[in-house]
């Protein structure tokens, strides 16, 4: 078995226990993908520190147990690697085609580069919300993100901030003190909907959006930085 392989079944084995849907292949290149085996097994078979984990453990939070640090940390090791791979990406599109939208097959009413950003880190930022107990951001629209947020460079900052916030809510990951939410945005409703869950969910919906973002990127000539030699 390859590790591409191990990497969709070892995502969908936690996507079972948490009774969400099975997650959908994106666009991205294998090479992203083994990436993201490599740092999801190594932290899952207990062969990264959990020290990051720890470090980051909201104030007065009890001590966890070994099974929970390790779904904590696991859970960062994929934040940062997805984080990386569509925050270069967003980077490397120049500013003036942050309005692009493909135009050729069936891409019709299709969001533009830019909004497919703003959409991908204002569902992080409703995710991040519930998973922490708190109301939504009133500026994250119905998953559009602020009217307010136009450049590349406000883009770009926005999208940073919405993975902070899903660091935030991995990092509350067994804080029993805090209460989690549902969210309309969400399949995961009442009992399903853990800290755990949500975040997972947030995660598997940045990354299919980074498969339209590879797919706009190299229609413009752009070659994604996760996928250059």
């Amino acid at each position: 078995m390859s590790l591409l392989d191990l990497n969709r079944a070892s995502t969908l084995s936690v996507i079972a226990r948490l009774g969400a849907a099975e997650p959908p292949l994106t666009l991205s290149l294998e090479t992203t993908m083994n990436r993201i085996a490599a740092g999801w097994l190594l932290a899952c078979c207990g062969l990264v520190p959990v020290r990051v984990a720890i470090a980051q453990r909201p104030t007065g939070m009890a001590m966890l147990d070994s099974s929970t640090l390790k779904d904590q940390h696991a859970l960062q090791v994929f934040l940062k690697v997805v984080e990386d791979n569509i925050v270069t990406a967003a980077e490397a599109m120049p500013a003036d085609k942050y309005g692009f939208a493909p135009t050729d097959g069936e891409f019709r009413g299709v969001r533009t580069f830019g909004r497919q950003v703003k959409h991908l880190a204002a569902t992080n930022y409703i995710l991040a919300a519930a998973a922490l107990g708190q109301d939504p951001p009133v500026d994250a629209g119905d998953e559009a993100g602020p009217d307010a947020v136009r450049t590349k460079d406000e883009v770009l900052s926005y999208l940073k901030g919405s993975f902070a916030a899903l660091g935030k809510a991995i990092a509350a990951i067994g804080d029993h003190a805090i209460a989690v939410r549902t969210s309309p945005i969400s399949p995961l409703q009442g009992g399903s909907a853990t800290r755990l869950a949500l975040t997972v969910e947030a995660l598997i919906h940045s990354f299919d959006h980074y498969g339209q973002m590879v797919v706009y990127l190299r229609l413009n000539g752009v070659v994604p930085p996760a996928s250059r030699p």
